[in-house]
């Protein structure tokens, strides 16, 4: 593993310096398999506390599709998504949602008092009723939730983003209170005290530096290291959509990302994944598995990816063959990883879902 003052001077290097680096983590991968998991993206509610310059998820009371989705509904996405195989269920949905009355509301027209209390008896019925394993993301909750959360969850995730507490000042973030780095970083440790397997990431693009990448990723590292539940790290590209605040920003550029990928990958080894979104990278994947990365995340046959809507997932065997042309195996796995399939990681409910799901892939 490599020091931050390593990291940073891989980060200043020019393409032709960092080749060696490419070479040196392809002949000592364990192994050639890049994973993926079938999964089925269910926004549960749009409505948000933050309002993040970058963000097209978010959907204000007045303008909002649905204020939250009914039961019946998911329960007929999950029935095609059983079909379609797929065996994870994605729960995501506006951070405090239910702090805004008109959510409130729905929720006791439902019958229930929180979001928190909502998703629970979601992911129970999921966990019981089909093949499919829940995972949630849904911004910062309290500790005692994530607990109870954790009993009915495979795994759960929320983004670190960039440990750079500027941005809370600028068009980024300065609407966002639940962006705070010290409260998410506060949150990713609550997680690895209930050894939660846990997926975070960084959003790359939106005003920090190289030096803030190279901050965060110690910071991860460092809770890794104490608790060991850190399945996956994304390194997330921005993308200017049409609308938002921040239409105006220019997207990272190719060589910067695979410099970060390859610096994740030094750092961290093979202790945790390093995961590139596919469809924000169309027909780039190859070199940034060449780069480290050795996941691909969530892949729907049924649903957008709705933080991103206009980036269409790519369709399996075409990611499959894309990959296959530089040697390397696309494998499905679930949504929590192998090495987390343990009971001291997953309640007995979960575990056993896990399992049995695991002997089918």
């Amino acid at each position: 593993m490599i020091s931050k003052t390593q990291a940073r001077k891989i980060l200043d290097y020019d393409l032709v310096d960092i080749l060696k680096y490419v070479m040196e983590i392809n002949q000592n991968r364990n192994s050639n398999n890049i994973t993926y998991s079938q999964n089925i993206f269910l926004p549960l509610t749009h409505i948000c506390q933050n309002n993040c310059g970058y963000c097209t998820f978010k959907q204000t009371p007045e303008k909002a599709q649905y204020i939250l989705m009914n039961e019946n509904e998911i329960h007929n996405q999950l029935k095609i998504a059983q079909q379609y195989n797929c065996k994870e269920a994605l729960y995501t949905f506006g951070e405090n949602a239910d702090s805004i009355d008109i959510v409130k509301d729905k929720l006791k027209e439902y019958g229930y008092e929180s979001m928190v209390e909502y998703v629970y008896n979601l992911s129970y019925d999921t966990l019981t009723k089909y093949n499919i394993l829940p995972h949630t993301n849904m911004g910062i909750i309290t500790h005692d939730e994530l607990k109870q959360l954790k009993q009915v969850n495979a795994s759960m995730g929320l983004m670190l983003e960039t440990t750079n507490r500027k941005l809370l000042n600028t068009i980024v973030h300065k609407d966002s209170p639940g962006k705070d780095p010290k409260k998410r970083l506060r949150y990713i440790k609550q997680a690895g005290i209930e050894q939660i397997p846990f997926t975070t990431g960084l959003l790359i693009g939106i005003g920090e530096t190289f030096d803030d990448h190279i901050d965060s990723l110690f910071e991860i590292k460092k809770l890794h290291e104490k608790y060991g539940h850190i399945q996956e790290i994304i390194i997330q590209n921005f993308k200017p959509k049409p609308g938002i605040a921040m239409e105006d920003y220019k997207e990272p550029n190719l060589v910067d990302l695979m410099k970060l990928v390859i610096v994740a990958k030094l750092i961290f080894k093979d202790t945790l994944s390093i995961q590139i979104p596919p469809n924000l990278n169309r027909q780039l994947m190859p070199f940034f598995i060449l780069a480290g990365a050795d996941d691909v995340g969530g892949i729907s046959p049924v649903s957008l990816d709705y933080v991103n809507p206009e980036a269409p997932w790519p369709e399996i065997d075409k990611l499959k063959d894309e990959i296959g042309s530089i040697n390397y195996k696309m494998v499905e796995r679930l949504a929590v990883y192998d090495k987390y399939i343990k009971k001291e990681y997953l309640n007995d409910l979960v575990y056993e879902k896990a399992t049995y799901l695991r002997n089918k892939i």
